[in-house]
């Protein structure tokens, strides 16, 4: 009866304890771990929850036909051109949209007033003129007519660099229209004006080397995310567009040689016999390059200047985009690359101010692409890939894309130039693959083009050459940015005319990102194939974050919320650190400070015992330092108690099997950076052997902030080391090694 008295005057006194020592508040869930579905568009029919295509998912399509011509005397583009659009939208559309991306160099563009400004101490004069001086560049659309398909006028309005088309009547979901737009503008010299395209200058022999892109009216992206997409192009986020069929012909000087977007289909109108002979043999030639245009032949050309013209025909199929690269000056080389289902053609086309280096390398770069992304992604579609020679470029369109590098006037190349030239050749051509065919949206998401290709570029130029000096894909690359001032970063998932530092933000963290997957969280078998579903889930669509999101866990089985919200959605850094190391040994006397905790626990414990008789095996901490022997290791002949266990339990053959640890180290892993991360611990023995330990990312699914692991051992371990190969992006070694005075930064080792 006292007892029970007892009991109840204590949960009497407990209201005053509450009061006394208030509760916490509540929280939301702050778990790092929390499923994303706030952050994430809903799934629906159009996109599955799986991440792929649903039963009602659909895509516009336009078609184009062109005439183009180029004046190169005066630098001018005219053309005409007439698109047909198929709504497959289960909607009908009041008009259409139409990107006019050269008019962010129109005289009135709002483009260059969106940048701050700043008064320079000093200006070459050709600076100052052009700054202060001249009237800006006129480089917009001069649009002639907007037309219908019976030659009536349809009325437009145009909005910078986007024109809406009003139809008389509405376009009924399944129906198509055609209609005609005239145009013309002034090309760019992009070494004065800038520009993803336009003309390089060679003032000594009067010659224009053309790279043109964005040179006709586009039509905008329709779909079941945006509706139109028709942000405007301020210059920095870039293209998004619908798949097609393109017929274009294109006149130039008849002394040019030209390189497009599809299949050339007068070829023999075009190149003497000589050149089709050597074609030829490229197309069964895959060892090496072909000269199909020569050097010699190029430089009579420079010097030729016809006065006649010649029309090239190109015809391209389910493609988004076209460009051309055309020139006198232009050499052409090209071989068969042979791939699982198909043989396609690598291409270069180069002035002889690109030699030797453009020969060497450009197309021996253009065909490792070409078989690296297919074994990771699907078999190149295209019968061709082509690499131009433009300096001071790096852009991509389908099936052609131009690229700088180029050696000094007195012919040395440096490293810095090779290399750089072929990384950046690989990442065009890679292109290709994302967005040409997996079409993502690069107007918002800048990193669902650059990001995954910057990744594959990597691979590519492991398989390229050995010990290739790769500037982006490794871990540790993206350190000096994600250690940076947190007010110039922002997360992968932000638009692009938003970001700071564009190349470390769009290209080099998710590309870090995708490979920490691969190679630290994953593992390369369940990566690939998740990468590889989601490349043939969405080539020829218009996929989303989400959508690639949803694919890489649905295929791997593999649950990456934490990641994708860490290292997409946030500016969050890996910082994993040694918090704290105790040693202990085994003994058969029991330490005094266990005896309380023994009465405490007393029911659970004896619960664990192997046996009712069983005595204790006592851990009991070492004072010694790590790096001298324990001065009581485990003997197992001292420890009758454990021996006669292990007897009487186990046959002479079992016990042969267990393992005799002898040293036993309870080790606390802090983590000062928000990032989650799995646990990299690598153990140096005194004997110099290492041995590595993988502690998957959940460990810190309960306590965000610490994590314990006791290693037992056979021998006395001499340092413990967290991501000994920097594999986890972590921003400070100098608390990743214990003894800390061991501690040595790889990042010098390793180069930035």
């Amino acid at each position: 009866m006292k007892k029970a008295l007892y009991f109840l005057s204590l949960l009497g006194a407990m209201p005053l304890i509450a009061q006394e020592t208030p509760r916490e508040p509540g929280h939301t869930d702050n778990n790092k771990f929390s499923q994303m579905y706030n952050q994430m568009a809903t799934p629906n029919m159009f996109r599955t929850a799986s991440g792929a295509p649903g039963p009602a998912y659909y895509q516009q399509q336009a078609d184009y036909k062109m005439d183009i011509e180029l004046d190169d005397e005066n630098t001018k583009l005219y053309g005409t051109e007439t698109i047909t659009y198929h709504n497959n939208a289960p909607e009908p559309l009041e008009y259409l949209w139409v990107q006019l991306d050269q008019n962010r160099r129109a005289a009135d563009s709002k483009s260059p007033l969106i940048s701050s400004q700043r008064m320079g101490n000093e200006y070459t004069a050709n600076d100052f003129s052009r700054n202060y001086l001249e009237q800006p560049f006129d480089g917009g659309f001069k649009i002639e007519y907007v037309q219908d398909a019976n030659g009536t006028p349809m009325n437009y309005i145009v909005n910078q660099t986007m024109m809406r088309i009003d139809l008389p009547t509405p376009l009924a979901s399944g129906k198509k229209i055609e209609f005609s737009i005239k145009w013309w503008y002034n090309i760019n010299n992009y070494f004065i004006v800038g520009g993803r395209s336009g003309y390089e200058r060679f003032e000594e022999e009067n010659n224009n080397l053309y790279v043109i892109a964005q040179f006709y009216p586009r039509m905008a992206v329709y779909n079941d995310v945006e509706g139109w997409q028709n942000m405007q192009f301020w210059g920095g986020g870039e293209f998004a567009l619908p798949f097609g069929n393109f017929e274009v012909n294109i006149t130039v000087p008849a002394d040019h040689i030209m390189e497009a977007t599809g299949e050339l289909t007068n070829r023999k109108d075009i190149f003497t016999k000589a050149q089709l002979n050597r074609y030829e043999k490229a197309t069964k030639t895959y060892d090496a390059p072909v000269i199909v245009v020569t050097e010699k032949e190029a430089i009579a050309a420079e010097k030729e200047h016809s006065t006649k013209k010649k029309t090239w025909k190109f015809k391209a199929e389910n493609v988004r985009d076209f460009g051309f690269a055309t020139s006198r000056k232009f050499m052409y080389d090209a071989m068969a690359v042979k791939l699982p289902t198909k043989t396609v053609m690598a291409i270069s086309v180069y002035p002889k101010e690109s030699n030797p280096l453009w020969g060497d390398y450009s197309t021996r770069a253009v065909a490792q692409t070409l078989k690296t992304y297919s074994k990771h992604t699907f078999d190149y579609p295209y019968p061709k890939a082509v690499s131009v020679s433009a300096q001071y470029q790096g852009m991509e369109y389908p099936m052609i894309c131009w690229n700088y590098g180029r050696p000094e006037k007195d012919g040395y190349i440096s490293d810095l130039t090779k290399y750089g030239m072929i990384s950046v050749i690989i990442h065009e051509v890679g292109h290709n693959y994302f967005p040409m065919i997996v079409n993502s949206d690069e107007r918002q998401w800048t990193w669902m083009d650059e990001g995954l290709n910057t990744f594959l570029q990597f691979l590519t130029e492991k398989e390229f050459q050995e010990n290739y000096p790769s500037r982006r894909g490794p871990a540790h690359k993206i350190v000096p940015y994600m250690s940076g001032d947190q007010k110039f970063l922002e997360p992968i998932m932000t638009n692009s005319e938003l970001i700071h530092q564009f190349g470390a933000n769009a290209y080099a963290k998710p590309a870090a990102g995708l490979n920490i997957l691969r190679e630290t969280i994953m593992g390369k078998e369940l990566f690939d194939h998740a990468f590889k579903t989601y490349a043939n889930r969405w080539k020829f669509k218009h996929p989303t974050p989400e959508d690639f999101f949803r694919t890489m866990e649905d295929a791997s089985a593999v649950d990456l919320d934490w990641f994708w919200r860490g290292w997409f959605y946030s500016t969050d850094y890996v910082d994993i650190g040694i918090a704290n190391v105790k040693q202990y040994y085994v003994s058969d006397e029991k330490p005094k400070n266990v005896e309380e905790q023994e009465k405490l626990f007393a029911g659970r414990r004896r619960r664990d015992l192997p046996s009712a008789d069983a005595k204790y095996v006592y851990m009991v901490p070492n004072d010694a330092d790590i790096s001298k022997k324990l001065k009581k290791p485990l003997d197992t002949n001292k420890v009758k108690s454990l021996k006669s266990y292990l007897k009487e339990n186990y046959t002479p053959a079992e016990r042969a099997q267990l393992k005799a640890p002898k040293y036993f180290y309870e080790v606390t892993f802090n983590k000062p950076g928000g990032m989650l991360m799995p646990i990299l611990v690598q153990l140096q023995f005194e004997d110099g052997t290492t041995q590595m330990h993988h502690f998957p990312v959940q460990i810190w699914r309960k306590n965000n902030q610490t994590a314990s692991r006791v290693f037992a051992t056979d021998k006395p371990v001499k340092k413990i080391t967290i991501d000994p190969e920097l594999k986890t992006a972590d921003i400070d070694v100098n608390n990743n090694v214990w003894p800390a005075e061991a501690a040595t930064s790889k990042f010098d080792q390793f180069g930035e």
